[in-house]
């Protein structure tokens, strides 16, 4: 379906930024993100809806690996470390 992994994508870093706020982060105090895909040929697509929100300079220290599978079916999941606000 065109667009699913966009909508993925920022379904996953809306909960990720949910998750920061509720601990006392955010997204602009992320200093390391790992994005896990099940398929590979996807991360350019992912790639651009990343830069929207993570648009700071410097970036996040980041890897991508490719699994065989996601819970529930999903094709993408990221994890990130951020430090606590101030």
């Amino acid at each position: 379906m065109p667009g699913e992994i966009e909508v993925q994508t920022e379904r996953v870093l809306d909960n990720l930024s949910a998750v920061l706020q509720e601990g006392g982060s955010s997204l602009d105090r992320v200093v390391r993100t790992t994005i896990y895909l099940t398929d590979l040929s996807l991360f350019p697509r992912v790639n651009a809806v990343y830069a929207r929100y993570f648009s700071s300079d410097p970036a996040p220290a980041r890897a991508t690996v490719g699994v065989a599978a996601l819970p529930l079916g999903c094709a993408v999941e990221i994890d990130a470390i951020a430090v606590i606000a101030d």
